[in-house]
This record gives C-alpha cells, structure tokens and sequence, in this order.
C-alpha cells in the first residue's frame, strides 16, 4: 500500500542497519576511561596494538598453550606524558616487532588526574601494581625514565620479580636504595643514558650498576631525554634488548 512500508522494504533496511554496526564495531578504537579498572591511569594503548589484537587485549583470555606475548610498559619523565611515545613512534614500531605496547600516564600528569597515594613511596608503589594487575600485565618491561623512576623502582626492588625487564633511562631516586638491595634483583636489566646527561645519567649508573644481570648503552651525543635526541638509536637498542630476554 503507499505510504506503508513493505517487507522488502523493511527487510532490506534492517540488513542495512546491521551492516553498518557490524562495519562500527570493526573500527579500531582506544578504550574508554568508563571500561578501565578503578585507579588505572591513563592509557595509550591503540597504536600499541598488534595486528588482530582488538583494544581491550590486556583483558582478553588465551587460550591453553598460546605463549603471551612480550608486554611492554613505557612510563615518563617529568615534563612529557603518555603521549610522547605515541608522536616518537615508540608505540608504532614495538607493534610493528609483535610486542604488546601501552604508555601509561602517571597520577597528576596527561590525563591522569593526582592521586594522594603519589606521595609516598608505598602509595607509588600501590598505584603501578594495582595499575599492572588491573589491566592484565604479567611480567612486562618495564621502561622507566627519569621521574618516573620514583614508580619503577618501587616495583623493581619490592615487587617480587613482577617484571620480566627493565629498561631505566636515567631515573631519579637510585640513591635511595642501597647496593645490597640492588644486588637481590634478578631482573634482566637495560641501563641506558645519553653521553651528555652528566648529572642523573652518571648518578644512575653508579647505583644501578649493582644489579647482577645488567648491560650498559651510552646514547653518544645525548643529553637527558636520549630517547628524543638519537630515537633511532634509542629504539634499535631497546628491540635488541627485548629480543634477548629469555
């Protein structure tokens, strides 16, 4: 009848409608603070993702006998943000090499908001396992620089052999802890520092040199953030790295 719609008609604009949420949910999206466990900062995690991984892999089940993939943690200094390893192509490239990626923010900085429990040492310590555990990261690398070494170290010397690898990029802190505590850690360890960081980078190594299973890569012509100087070699030495850990 005119004006009325017909089976065809209706049939057709169904098949439509689903098709068009089908082809919306095959859209890569970053995952929504509203879906992330309470107290999880802040998450880069969309150029992280490996191809066929969806947004949410971290809270994915696998299947019985599937090795998990090399997870990889990368925290801040404290002037940047989640961020920059998204615009240095950080995130981009450990996909492109099959390793699960994700740049946090920490509390009070990017999208992160502040958090009392950061100003304690328990409380920092507190925040990164909880953020850790809530997201489904077992044992990852953990990438660590400057300020944010007030966080990894926390977890390096306390947290019970939770990481599978660190990479400290001239933290602060270090001569917090001693050479007896540095000593105890079995984690596999990457010091890295630009040559021209003379005053964390020297600082740094002089403590983080204690830890029994470490290497040592000096950034030549490098200052603080030697990431951002020499990326191309910063990225080279961490792939080699990640490609070594047992």
């Amino acid at each position: 009848m005119p004006g009325h719609m017909t089976r065809p008609h209706l049939f057709l604009l169904v098949l439509g409608l689903l098709l068009t949420l089908f082809l919306y949910m095959l859209l890569p999206n970053a995952p929504s603070p509203s879906v992330l466990p309470p107290g999880v900062p802040n998450i880069t995690v969309l150029t992280g993702l490996v191809p066929g991984d969806s947004p949410l892999f971290y809270r994915e089940a696998l299947p019985v006998g599937r090795a998990r993939r090399v997870e990889v943690v990368l925290l801040h200094g404290q002037a940047f943000s989640s961020h920059t390893w998204e615009k240095l192509g950080t995130l981009v490239l450990l996909s492109q090499h099959g390793y699960r990626a994700v740049a946090l923010d920490l509390p009070g900085y990017g999208n992160s908001a502040a958090s009392p429990e950061a100003a304690t040492e328990a409380g920092r310590l507190r925040l990164l396992t909880r953020t850790l555990r809530g997201l489904g990261l077992e044992n990852p690398v953990l990438v660590s620089p400057s300020m944010s070494g007030r966080y990894s170290l926390p977890l390096l010397l306390q947290g019970g052999g939770q990481l599978r690898g660190f990479v400290p990029i001239a933290p602060v802190a270090t001569n917090k802890y001693s050479s007896e505590q540095y000593l105890g850690v079995k984690t596999p360890t990457l010091i890295l520092y630009g040559e021209l960081d003379r005053l964390l980078g020297m600082k740094s190594l002089n403590s983080l040199r204690y830890i029994p299973n470490h290497s040592v890569v000096k950034l030549n012509g490098a200052g603080h953030a030697c990431y951002l100087n020499k990326p191309h070699a910063f990225h080279t030495v961490l792939l080699d790295f990640l490609s070594e850990l047992p």
